[in-house]
């Protein structure tokens, strides 16, 4: 059953969109009454990146989490009882080892820590840091970064691209934008919900 779905699991991409389906219905006839960000058209890159991810390695994300969540692990059921709880910016567990935040750049520091504290125990597992285009214009991020590559910590950053700031357009924000290491796995998207909630977003 999909609902109880291990973190060893392969997570298909319908069992995804069902996912945020159900989360959209329960939003829009108030039965979550706190905010959400929803996922989609990028299943397919997600699906490939988490095939590289293991078990014990920590995924760190961020607002917008529940893809994340479900293909590392997190059972189905758990993860939409918290949703409804009003804790989809806060999905946070030990036991799964995943960590999210819904301050811009809030998972990276922590992120890194969790790096550090890994190599320095000695613990071969790895930190996979999800963050949007926005977030990687950042000082927080260039920080980061430059800590984990001169330390050589066990941590894979990796840029969701939607080419939105929010609802402002990532290139218009920041004017120039910033080359990508080649060590940072990148993807672009092209966003299926609004920044927050459902439905349309209209541009006047």
């Amino acid at each position: 059953m999909f609902a109880l779905c291990g973190a060893m699991s392969k997570i298909k991409k319908d069992i995804l969109i069902k996912f945020e389906n159900e989360i959209k219905k329960l939003y829009e006839s108030g039965k979550i009454r706190a905010p959400i960000h929803l996922s989609g058209n990028n299943e397919d890159q997600l699906i490939k990146i988490f095939k590289k991810v293991k078990k014990q390695d920590w995924v760190i994300s961020s607002w917008r989490s529940h893809y994340h969540a479900l293909l590392h692990g997190i059972p189905y059921q758990w993860l939409k009882k918290r949703i409804i709880l009003g804790r989809s910016m806060g999905i946070n567990s030990k036991k799964y080892k995943f960590y999210s935040s819904s301050i811009v750049g809030g998972g990276l520091s922590i992120g890194t820590g969790i790096g550090l504290a890994l190599k320095r125990k000695k613990i071969r597992s790895k930190v996979w840091i999800f963050i949007g285009d926005m977030t990687f214009e950042t000082g927080q991020f260039e920080e980061c970064y430059k800590f984990v590559k001169n330390l050589n910590l066990p941590v894979k950053f990796v840029i969701e691209d939607n080419g939105l700031s929010t609802n402002t357009p990532t290139k218009s924000t920041w004017k120039k934008l910033r080359k990508i290491p080649k060590d940072v796995i990148y993807y672009k998207y092209k966003r299926k919900f609004p920044h927050h909630g459902t439905g349309n977003w209209i541009l006047f």
